[in-house]
């Protein structure tokens, strides 16, 4: 069986879009279901007993993944979810400064304003302009958001619309020597780019493992160093608070444990982890890069325009955005499926600037970039979308 048999999509659709939701190989998604038919069989048991169980047993393979303990990490549905409960519970007040860049996901960016206009407290969007020339650059550049006031660092470690791979580790250094608290959004990032929580040291971390991870929709971590954890009150309130039988961790019953639902996708990372090393997922990932740094300039010159960094493994993972002279984003996004068979998604940043990114994981080809290029010249000669 080829690997790309190995996932469920449809096999009509060019699938250039990984890199939003993600897409869960056969093996994974059927131990999700098996979880999910031990719920439905015996739910009393299941929710108080074994899921618990299977949920410690797939904390720790993760937490041996990312190198760091456990009992940091919880599981939660997405990474808006993870950064709302930090974020919620920062102690902001009026005037405090949180420093970003205008490169980050819009959601966080409207969470951040909602806790902004509750407390008084500025979220500072550091211009980071593109071309990306130099990680000495971007440094350069973000420490310039700086002021007496700043409170916060919060960054992407590889950036959702500009696909950029951030110097995260750098920036948290720098940050802990100015003594200021460091939120990484790293929702991209497990099994894309190479991540270790302890070489790294942020405050805060979330990733998505239903993304490049390759687990079901819904599972993500969120990792809370100890001296953070203390301040970290429950988003939602449950039975983990004030817990009748408390563990030995305040942060798991807090955040963990917040009656029914179905945690059945937290539980598949193990199948997850199998599953890449039975099919030599490092290797398989070498080539996507390669073959998505070949492409990259090529389709930017198909759109009249250039990569917007260096194009190597420091900057680039899987994922690249091309800059396109696009009149309306949405449009042509619906044109390249509903004609083309595409899925694909073309961004329009608030800044005006607009990208077309192109997700490229195991079970693409190089033919599927060519079912683009000639998708786009097309639309180039028919159509007064691209300009």
């Amino acid at each position: 069986m080829g690997i790309k048999d190995q996932f469920l999509l449809r096999p009509d659709i060019t699938f250039l879009n990984h890199g939003s939701f993600g897409a869960c190989p056969k093996p994974v998604f059927e131990e999700y279901q098996n979880f999910q038919r031990l719920l439905e069989a015996e739910p009393i048991q299941f929710i108080t007993k074994t899921g618990p169980e299977f949920l410690d047993t797939s904390k720790l393979a993760l937490a041996n993944y990312l190198n760091c303990d456990k009992n940091d990490l919880v599981y939660v549905t997405n990474p808006t979810t993870s950064l709302n409960i930090v974020i919620s519970n920062l102690d902001l007040q009026p005037g405090d400064e949180i420093l970003s860049t205008d490169h980050e996901y819009g959601a966080l960016d409207r969470t951040w304003n909602f806790y902004c206009k509750k407390t008084g407290a500025k979220y500072v969007r550091q211009h980071i302009p593109i071309p990306l020339k130099s990680h000495d650059q971007f440094i350069e550049e973000f420490w310039k958001g700086y002021s007496p006031k700043t409170k916060v660092v919060f960054i992407s470690h590889l950036t959702s619309s500009t696909s950029l791979i951030f110097p995260v580790k750098e920036i948290c250094e720098k940050a802990k020597e100015l003594g200021l608290i460091t939120i990484v959004d790293g929702a991209h990032v497990p099994n894309h780019i190479p991540l270790d929580l302890s070489d790294i040291k942020a405050d805060a971390y979330t990733g998505a493992c239903h993304k490049w991870l390759l687990a079901p929709k819904g599972s993500t971590f969120l990792y809370v160093n100890k001296d953070l954890q203390r301040s970290m009150d429950p988003l939602i309130v449950s039975w983990g608070y004030e817990a009748e039988f408390p563990s030995d961790s305040q942060f798991q019953d807090y955040h963990q444990y917040q009656g029914t639902r179905d945690f059945s996708a937290f539980l598949t990372t193990p199948a997850c982890l199998t599953f890449l090393q039975e099919n030599n997922w490092e290797e398989r990932k070498g080539l996507c890069r390669s073959q998505l740094q070949d492409y990259y300039p090529i389709v930017a010159k198909e759109l009249d325009t250039n990569p917007i960094c260096p194009v190597n493994d420091q900057y680039l993972g899987q994922i690249c955005s091309i800059p396109i002279k696009v009149k309306n984003p949405i449009e042509l996004k619906q044109l390249l499926y509903d004609k083309y068979k595409i899925e694909i998604p073309v961004f329009a940043n608030p800044d005006g600037r607009r990208f077309l990114r192109i997700s490229f994981q195991a079970y693409n080809g190089v033919e599927e970039i060519e079912i683009l290029i000639n998708a786009l010249r097309d639309i180039k000669k028919r159509e007064n979308l691209i300009e």
